[in-house]
């Protein structure tokens, strides 16, 4: 048995180095694209601000937003998003739950929520709504118009308040999906 010699690499001519070069561009290009739509559609964040969403979020926690939401017929009876209030790009954005959707009469006597003149119970347990806000009176939601409240009921500015109402579909900036800071909150909602 014969040692095998290596075969010397030929070098290269310069239409090749050029190739070779174009190769690697093309291939970083892709990779920063697949970052930057997977960060876009998947990674904004945003930071909860106030007590408005506790027990599920605290202030301060950092969470991720899915952006594709609208894209996909909107959010869904019970999905936590986080909209611009009033389309003001220069507000702080806001997280709260969605309560009612495009369409929908929503009405709240003595605490109690109605879509449609039919009592609305809720999987969850949050404390019982001291204040109707502009809901004591029935609110007609427009066809891309969402009723939003924070799961502190009885602190939180949402769509009860005049200065917020009801929040339009191309005014939601996502669904929050995950939390990531702190540790001790870590996880999917």
């Amino acid at each position: 048995m014969g040692v095998r010699k290596k075969k010397k690499k030929e070098p290269k001519g310069p239409l090749e180095r050029i190739k070779s070069v174009f190769r690697w561009i093309f291939q970083i290009i892709v990779v920063v694209l697949i970052a930057y739509i997977l960060v876009f559609f998947w990674g904004q964040s945003r930071t909860n601000v106030g007590q408005a969403m506790e027990p599920t979020l605290s202030g301060g926690d950092r969470v991720l937003l899915n952006t594709l939401i609208y894209r996909f017929g909107g959010p869904k009876r019970g999905d936590i998003i986080c909209f611009k209030p009033n389309g003001n790009e220069n507000a702080q954005s806001l997280i709260r739950r969605v309560i009612g959707l495009p369409g929908e009469t929503i009405q709240i006597v003595d605490g109690v929520i109605y879509i449609n003149g039919r009592v609305y119970t809720e999987k969850e347990n949050f404390p019982t709504m001291t204040s109707s806000g502009i809901a004591r009176e029935e609110i007609v939601l427009g066809d891309s118009e969402y009723f939003v409240l924070g799961d502190n009921r009885n602190n939180s500015e949402d769509s009860r308040s005049a200065d917020i109402g009801s929040v339009r579909l191309e005014d939601i900036e996502g669904k929050v999906w995950f939390v990531i800071a702190p540790q001790n909150h870590f996880g999917f909602l």
